[in-house]
């Protein structure tokens, strides 16, 4: 039997839906489920191996959801159970193709600016601290949830708008792993107004096999843009850089090093969590004092900043919202313990760039203490991955880090490097529980730790053993 939406019940034409849900132990009453299934991650290019949603359906009605999107091809396997619904199953070919041509609906009749950032590095950063810029400058943003990029997260993010249609703009980061065209499909969801790209690193070679293949497919934000929007590029890359050429309309620059529109001079650290950068604009400039540590937090601020002047904000109110900007979670989170040691959690990503830029501030701001770096394995670095461990490594050492603790797989390589560097002290854990424990075994007063990790590793859970065993200064003066 061949059932399509012809047999649904026309009860349904009626109904409201305002939640979507692709887990069944999320449904609320009222939403409809999208069972997704193996093929459709493997059409919209997601790795892995993927659970069937099909046999969920019934647990869905159960929670109260209107209707279920199912393929096709899933009700004969699943015929016996799904039957009984027959008349509340919407049947398509691709169930996450069927979400994003909602969700480019649902934008479509919105119809606002939107802002989409992507880069190697730094998109959730760089989309935390535009939203919250333009929010200072009144707008009511709609922005992705956590790191919500993808083919999923993206349409799920877009169809917020159904229940909050007041928003006013929306910032999106994009990202991609795959030479499947990811941005360039998210663009057609939301073709962007504004087509933010913060840089290009080795940080997908496992799937892409090359820098420039990286590039081109980071370039779709800019192909995919709106014409007469705006591309706002970082001019100190220059695979970046060259993008401009694909802007449909203007093109606006940011950078520390390079000239450019927007720039940042006269930067210095004054303490863990205080970084101070003159932000230099066309119409003027001012001072930041901004609560993020590291260059690389400087070029999401730059990338932040440019967006609001887009948006008619002057350089003033831009500095003072980059001021007052909150700490992302484990991105240069600063915790202070009691016994007299500090700990930056910057656990939520890594690659070997943003690696060595947050050891830099460390080693800038740690004064006489004890350097200790815990660096997670980096992942889908290609065939050099254990080079490019090794490279870093070496790096580290020459900076000046005291002790180095490498986590998991590929960061043996990392600590390899680091002793041909001439690190006297460097550790190589198998994983974050062997690493959480030697850390708590050798921190005492006066060290200062960094933690960089790949969400694969689980380096916050080096963060959670320290917080297991000492208070936290905060929590001792309550």
């Amino acid at each position: 039997m061949n059932a399509d939406a012809s047999e649904l019940d026309p009860a349904l034409a009626e109904t409201d839906a305002v939640s979507f849900f692709i887990d069944s132990r999320d449904v609320l009453q009222g939403g409809v489920f999208f069972a997704l299934s193996q093929p459709d991650y493997a059409n919209n290019g997601f790795n892995g191996d993927f659970d069937d949603a099909t046999r969920y359906v019934p647990e869905a009605f159960d929670k109260g959801t209107i209707a279920c999107v199912v393929r096709r091809d899933r009700y004969s396997e699943h015929r016996r159970d799904l039957e009984p619904f027959l008349h509340r199953l919407v049947f398509v070919d691709d169930t996450i193709a069927a979400l994003q041509r909602l969700a480019g609906g649902v934008y479509a009749d919105w119809g606002k600016p939107v802002v989409a950032i992507t880069g190697s590095a730094g998109k959730t950063t760089a989309k935390e601290l535009t939203a919250h810029v333009l929010s200072r400058g009144g707008h009511h943003v709609l922005r992705n949830i956590k790191n919500y990029n993808n083919g999923i997260g993206h349409p799920l993010t877009v169809l917020k708008l159904i229940a909050e249609p007041d928003h006013d703009i929306a910032v999106l980061e994009m990202g991609m792993s795959t030479p499947m065209h990811e941005i360039e499909r998210l663009c057609r969801i939301t073709p962007p107004d504004v087509s933010v790209v913060l840089n290009v690193l080795p940080v997908h070679l496992e799937h892409l096999g090359s820098i420039e293949r990286i590039a081109e497919a980071k370039a779709e934000i800019v192909a995919g843009m709106k014409p007469g929007g705006t591309a706002v590029l970082n001019a100190d890359d220059p695979r970046v850089l060259a993008m401009s050429s694909l802007s449909k309309g203007s093109t606006v620059t940011f950078g520390v090093r390079e000239p450019a529109d927007i720039m940042a001079r006269g930067q210095r650290s004054s303490g863990f969590g205080q970084t101070e950068f003159t932000l230099v604009c066309p119409s003027g400039e001012a001072r930041v004092k901004f609560p993020l540590d590291g260059l690389h937090n400087v070029y999401n601020a730059l990338a932040a900043a440019a967006v609001g002047l887009g948006f008619g904000m002057n350089v003033g109110e831009i500095a003072d919202a980059l001021t007052d900007v909150g700490v992302p979670e484990q991105r240069g989170e600063i915790l202070r313990f009691a016994a007299g040691f500090t700990v930056i959690n910057d656990s939520y990503n890594s690659n070997p760039d943003a690696l060595l830029s947050m050891a830099g501030t460390l080693v800038e701001g740690a004064g006489t203490g004890r350097k200790i770096v815990v660096a997670g394995e980096m992942l889908e670095l290609g065939t050099d991955a254990a080079k490019i461990h090794e490279d870093t490594g070496r790096k580290l050492a020459s900076m000046g880090i005291d002790v180095l603790i490498g986590v998991r797989g590929m960061a043996e390589s990392l600590v390899l490097g680091a002793k041909g560097g001439g690190s006297e002290t460097a550790i190589f854990c198998v994983d974050s529980d062997e690493a959480g424990a030697k850390l708590t075994a050798i921190v005492q007063a006066g060290d200062v730790v960094l933690v960089k990790g790949s969400r694969g590793v689980r380096t916050e859970k080096v963060v959670e053993a320290i917080r297991s065993k000492f208070e936290l200064e905060a929590a001792r003066s309550a």
